[in-house]
């Protein structure tokens, strides 16, 4: 018995429609989720910060890019010549190119190919031959398949470009970083050598006392050994100073030789407060989030072309051949022509398309999890950066109280040490209270701006900013 011709194109078209619809509907549905998901976290969490904001006497801020936490004309330069020759940055910039490339392999597919050959034959007791011949074929795209996989490589390309923008806020980001290290660095020399001057000061009167019969060789030694521990210390903050220089430089991707030469000043710079634009953020330009998204949109284009693969295809080829009995005469002078038509459908390849089409599936949907995991990362970055600001902040606040206090005990302790009203062990005790009283304001307040930098990423803002 023999099926009707409409019934057999009625019952493929069923067929397509039914691997069509499997291959988009949960893929589609992923896509969405991650959307919503994403957009609805960053509205959460927006309304919950500005909720918990304190914006009393403090102006708005108008925040577009990381760089414009910090405005110092010659971390500027810095930053310029970082995005430049960065070797880390540059590897990124490759991994770029190399997406566009794949690009133009696989969109090469949906265009026809030309094949031309030419082949000469000499026979003994014959004539000699010479034959050419021009081969056009094309695969038409009727399900899009090819379509496809050109758009998953254009995604990834997408993806590709998130990447590299993350590599650039990280190297402006430890750039940032870098400089402030050098500024806090410096101070702690500082600090070191003020408070080895008052130690030689202190030593210098204990000597004096102790050679008239003041003092005792017990206060001597204590002295000395505060002198030679300073001593000590100053050296090994001097030598995290030179580092943190060659490290500056080691980021520009430029190596002279020498330290930096700019002068970077011993106080901080003014690092803007990124909490205080909050409500122009949003999670979605994150470069992270970014790159989780496309590859989902990437998995799931392959996903319809592997459910696609499953469908038949149709190839058209044309052919120009010549043969002559010599290479003038063979160059398509009376050529022959011929034009094919072909239909082809897998049948039976043990289940491989099949796995491949699940596979494919469930490589989307590990990228969903994926996106997931990177969206609850970026709200934790936030609040606990956010977190960390108002910490740092009444940290801040103490520690400075506490020096203030700690400075009019050090005057005191001085003078009543010169009254013979203390011993030395109590002087020592709030000289050395006073330093560190000071090291650990100036950590603290190194550790507030760094945290700034590290607010300002979580929120999105890069080196360039998306609207």
């Amino acid at each position: 018995m023999m099926v009707k011709p409409a019934r057999r194109h009625a019952m493929l078209a069923l067929i397509v429609v039914s691997l069509l619809g499997c291959s988009t509907v949960d893929n589609s549905n992923y896509i969405d989720q991650a959307s919503q998901a994403q957009a609805k976290t960053s509205q959460q969490l927006i309304e919950q910060l500005l909720a918990t904001k304190n914006t009393q006497g403090v102006p708005s801020q108008s925040l577009a890019r990381l760089t414009d936490l910090i405005n110092v004309p010659e971390l500027q330069t810095f930053i310029s010549a970082a995005l430049q020759n960065n070797p880390s940055l540059q590897q990124s910039v490759v991994a770029l190119n190399m997406a566009y490339a794949q690009h133009g392999i696989t969109s090469a597919s949906r265009l026809p190919s030309v094949d031309a050959s030419f082949s000469g034959t000499s026979t003994e007791d014959s004539d000699d031959s010479y034959t050419t011949d021009i081969t056009v074929s094309w695969e038409l795209d009727l399900w899009q398949k090819i379509a496809d996989s050109s758009n998953a490589a254009l995604k990834d390309i997408a993806s590709t470009q998130a990447s590299l923008q993350s590599a650039q806020d990280l190297v402006v980001a430890n750039v940032m970083r870098s400089w402030l290290d050098i500024s806090l660095k410096q101070q702690l020399v500082a600090i070191e050598t003020q408070r080895l001057a008052v130690l030689d000061n202190n030593q210098a009167l204990i000597l004096a006392r102790y050679r008239v019969g003041l003092g005792s060789l017990e206060d001597l030694d204590n002295a000395t050994t505060s002198v030679a521990s300073t001593q000590a210390t100053l050296v090994d903050y001097q030598e995290q100073l030179a580092q943190s220089r060659r490290n500056l430089t080691l980021l520009t991707g430029q190596w002279t030789g020498s330290d930096v030469s700019v002068d970077i000043s011993t106080q901080f710079p003014t690092v803007l407060n990124p909490i205080d634009s909050l409500g122009q953020q949003n999670l979605s330009h994150r470069p992270d989030i970014k790159t989780a998204f496309y590859n989902i949109e990437a998995e799931s284009l392959r996903t319809d072309a592997a459910y696609k693969a499953m469908l038949p295809s149709i190839s058209l080829s044309a052919s120009l051949s010549d043969m002559a009995e010599s290479p003038s005469d063979a160059l398509l002078t009376g050529p022959l022509w011929s034009v094919l038509g072909q239909l082809s459908a897998p049948l039976f390849q043990g289940g491989k398309l099949k796995s491949q089409a699940e596979l494919a599936r469930l490589t989307t949907q590990q990228r969903y999890w994926v996106y997931q995991e990177t969206l609850l990362n970026a709200v934790n970055e936030v609040e606990n950066s956010v977190g960390q600001e108002y910490s740092l902040a009444k940290q801040q606040q103490h520690l400075t109280d506490a020096q203030l206090s700690a400075q009019r005990s050090f005057v005191s302790y001085e003078q009543k040490y010169r009254q013979g009203l203390v011993d030395i062990f109590d002087l020592l005790t709030v000289q050395q209270q006073t330093f560190d009283v000071e090291a650990q304001l100036v950590t603290t307040i190194y550790n507030r701006l760094i945290n700034r930098i590290d607010l300002g990423l979580a929120l999105g803002l890069g080196v360039s900013h998306e609207a």
